[in-house]
């Protein structure tokens, strides 16, 4: 089973895919992005504010945050990130 297939899928809600959008976390200097969305979700990568990355075109509301399915610019697995850690 991948990692796709945990996540709900009647959660799921498509955005624009493509936008990129910048790490903005106004607590620490990084976020943390994870393999799957939520708070549970095993961390794929720290990323740091001013790093640009790039939307797919999947957002999803766990844990009282709206997680967009995000990938790096330099092509990267996908990975999820809440909103509130992002700056559009």
């Amino acid at each position: 089973m991948t990692e796709m297939n945990k996540i709900s899928f009647e959660a799921l809600e498509e955005i624009t895919g493509g936008k990129i959008v910048t790490v903005a976390n106004d607590a620490v200097n990084y976020a943390n992005i994870r393999h799957t969305p939520g708070l549970n979700g095993k961390v794929a990568a720290k990323v740091y504010n001013g790093t640009k990355l790039r939307t797919t075109g999947l957002k999803v509301t766990k844990d009282g945050y709206v997680w967009y399915e995000v990938t790096l610019l330099d092509g990267s697995d996908n990975a999820w990130i809440a909103g509130s850690l992002i700056g559009f």
